[in-house]
């Protein structure tokens, strides 16, 4: 199976019936374009699987000498994690931009690729050829620096991939989002628009992440004694906000938790955290008195391992929390981990801890990186595409996508699951199950088939 010189092809092998493993495939010209590798994580009930799961991607494996490149639209696990567990198996090319490829190479070196994997970092408003793709790079708002929508372009037809995104006017870090931007799309107009589905059945409009601060400035100032909250490791927005809002209400901060002390340093190293925002030692919390410090902590999602889960059960080698401490979720919660949040939150309740979570106070403390109803129809109207094709959600999401777009003015949507073939020219259809799909699950050291159940 492979696309001609009149054909502009979808296939989706992670990601589309599903939030999070994203791995999309675009083929023109017996060439195929990736943008994204991510990986997913088991579900708690399902014990037996391997933890770390990523999308079977043996279809372009098999082809991999027809691989025109990769391209990452940016760096949260969903997007990345899959690329140094699967890079040998098509050796592409890596387009993406320099957070993400500083977070990119940190992961090379744990598994022996670091000089392997050939990275071109790119800038956004950049426009590169890979093989016959014209890739260009455009700016758009989500919860960590550098997140890019692409537009890819054939000599047949166009596609507007939007990846994960909202529209926020006042984000914490990088430029705010730009409405001449994708309005100048509209002039011609793509052939289809690729599109995050993940809160298209939520009203309104996504919270702005500068939105926060007062919130949790409260919530901290109000605390009498240690002060946790946690959040997701690789939303750098959020650090820089705790890190306002501490600073604010008089406490000195630190990381508990290897991946945000990564993030933390990509950011650094990349000019995208403020110097002014420095933390004390972790070894040094128990010098400091408890009304004056706070910890940012992972391990929001309830992760046995993770730095709140220790803290839960005493055992963190830095930290001892008492009664009267206050622990804050500032984070969703993914589907799938309600039990182990749920169990988290008892263990920490028991040691009459206080704990808040977003959904229990009057100001919000969470914000969600991706588009509600008004942001999905608002983009719908500016770039105007010819077809509409959801992505990035469970089937529920994506057909509230598709009808969003239809009533934004879309003529045409066509929903699916991973393996399935969409077409986009010359004749726009889908073909269903054309490609076989499956999980691949990290089992130590090695990658095996993750078996449906």
């Amino acid at each position: 199976m492979s696309p001609d010189q009149n054909d502009l092809w979808f296939l989706p092998l992670g990601g589309c019936g599903e939030i999070g493993m994203n791995l999309n495939l675009y083929g023109h010209d017996d060439q195929w374009l990736m943008v994204d590798c991510g990986v997913t994580f088991a579900d708690p009930d399902r014990a037996h699987q391997p933890h770390v799961q990523m999308p079977d991607p043996t279809f372009i494996a098999d082809r991999a000498d027809h691989l025109a490149g990769i391209v990452i639209t940016h760096a949260h696990e969903d997007h990345l994690g899959a690329l140094p567990y699967l890079w040998r198996r098509f050796r592409g090319r890596v387009y993406t931009t320099a957070f993400t490829a500083e977070v990119l190479r940190r992961k090379l070196v744990e598994f022996n690729l670091v000089g392997q994997v050939a990275i071109d970092v790119v800038k956004p408003g950049d426009r590169r050829q890979i093989g016959p793709f014209e890739v260009e790079w455009l700016n758009i708002t989500h919860s960590i620096p550098e997140p890019q929508a692409l537009m890819i372009r054939t000599p047949v037809g166009s596609v507007f991939h939007t990846a994960d995104w909202k529209l926020d006017p006042a984000p914490v870090i990088g430029p705010p989002i730009s409405p001449k931007t994708f309005q100048a799309l509209a002039s011609e107009p793509p052939s289809a628009m690729v599109c995050d589905s993940t809160n298209a059945l939520v009203a309104g409009h996504s919270v702005s992440e500068s939105e926060l601060i007062p919130g949790l400035r409260k919530i901290i100032e109000a605390a009498p004694g240690r002060v946790v909250v946690s959040c997701f490791a690789s939303n750098v927005a959020r650090l820089a906000t705790l890190m306002q809002a501490a600073d604010q209400s008089g406490r000195r901060v630190a990381l508990l938790g290897r991946s945000l002390k990564n993030m933390v340093s990509a950011a650094k190293a990349t000019g995208y955290w403020d110097s002014k925002h420095r933390f004390i030692d972790p070894f040094d919390l128990g010098f400091f008195p408890r009304a004056h410090f706070m910890a940012i902590a992972t391990g929001s999602q309830g992760e046995p391992r993770a730095a709140l889960s220790r803290l839960a059960r005493d055992t963190h080698p830095d930290l001892t929390l008492e009664a009267g401490d206050t622990v804050v979720f500032s984070a969703r919660i993914i589907p799938g981990n309600e039990l182990l949040v749920d169990a988290l939150i008892k263990a920490l309740k028991a040691r009459d801890i206080e704990v808040i979570t977003a959904d229990e106070t009057d100001l919000p403390i969470h914000a969600s990186g991706h588009p509600a109803a008004d942001e999905l129809t608002q983009m719908y109207q500016w770039v105007k595409p010819e077809l509409a094709i959801p992505v990035h959600g469970e089937p529920a999401h994506m057909a509230a996508n598709a009808k969003l777009a239809g009533a934004a003015g879309v003529r045409r949507q066509l929903t699916g699951k991973n393996g399935d073939l969409f077409y986009i020219r010359p004749v726009a259809g889908i073909r269903r199950k054309a490609v076989a799909t499956g999980r691949l699950g990290w089992d130590r050291d090695a990658l095996i088939p993750v078996a449906s159940d």
